[in-house]
């Protein structure tokens, strides 16, 4: 490698890691509050993936803009915001520049640092709520997110738990996928979610009673994802397991792809 191409390389590196650093260092997840938080909602806005309040408090709602944010990019969707998450983000909103007065608990140094205002020695609070452990229900959104309802989420949840428990969080985003898609097929399937689910013999869940188990955080994590517009199983209608089908209709149908233990077809 040339002097020059060695020198692009590491000026490159040090001003990613530099631009990253506005952030401040530390990795920012559902919970956290501060300045980083402020400027996450802010760059997420400036995309088009946040639609909350620039309050600095990193809620479901930021949580939800991060996955979609690292989807389109390429990035595994996890909700997290590590280094890599935070440069890919820099780079996406170099013509973001904020401008206007600091939030409440904030000020600038004479060099530029923002740090907690030191009239009222702290920064911005979260309830005792934002930083409790998430479970499925915590998840579960109060408003509809794409025309879905959250009491059809909550249901589509207990299927995928019931149906994919234990697969990749790929493979229980295809099965949620499979209802959404049943949902585009109004001359094929019921025009509803509950109609789609309760369908007699559609899901294996339904017919021994397993949907009525409580689903994990996951299992609600797949079905927004879902949701949102993840589709690793290219407009699947159907879905088994090889291992334990004994229907000779369902192997007929053209196959798709296989996640972990489940063969997807159209």
């Amino acid at each position: 490698m040339s002097t020059v191409a060695i020198f692009v390389a590491f000026l490159y590196a040090a001003l990613s890691t530099h631009s990253a650093s506005a952030f401040s260092s530390r990795n920012l997840s559902y919970g956290c509050v501060g300045y980083s938080v402020y400027e996450l909602e802010n760059r997420l806005k400036f995309l088009g993936y946040y639609h909350g309040p620039i309050n600095g408090i990193f809620t479901w709602t930021v949580y939800w803009a991060v996955r979609d944010f690292q989807y389109a990019f390429g990035m595994t969707p996890t909700g997290y915001v590590n280094l890599s998450t935070k440069q890919q983000l820099i780079r996406a909103t170099q013509a973001w520049h904020y401008v206007g007065p600091l939030p409440n608990g904030l000020e600038e140094t004479a060099n530029g640092q923002i740090v907690p205002d030191s009239t009222t020695g702290t920064a911005i609070h979260a309830s005792a709520a934002a930083t409790a452990a998430p479970s499925s229900t915590s998840v579960i959104p109060y408003a509809p997110v794409n025309g879905i309802s959250p009491a059809d989420i909550d249901l589509m949840a207990h299927v995928v738990y019931a149906e994919a428990r234990g697969e990749p969080l790929s493979g229980q985003v295809g099965v949620a996928d499979v209802i959404l898609n049943r949902l585009k097929e109004p001359n094929k399937f019921p025009n509803s979610i509950p109609g789609i689910i309760y369908q007699p013999g559609a899901f294996q869940s339904v017919s021994n009673g397993t949907i009525n188990e409580q689903p994990n955080t996951e299992a609600m994590e797949a079905v927004l994802d879902a949701i949102h517009g993840w589709d690793p199983v290219g407009n699947a209608l159907y879905y088994f397991n090889p291992a334990t089908s004994t229907s000779s209709w369902i192997w007929s149908k053209p196959e798709i792809t296989q996640i972990g233990n489940q063969i997807f077809s159209q």
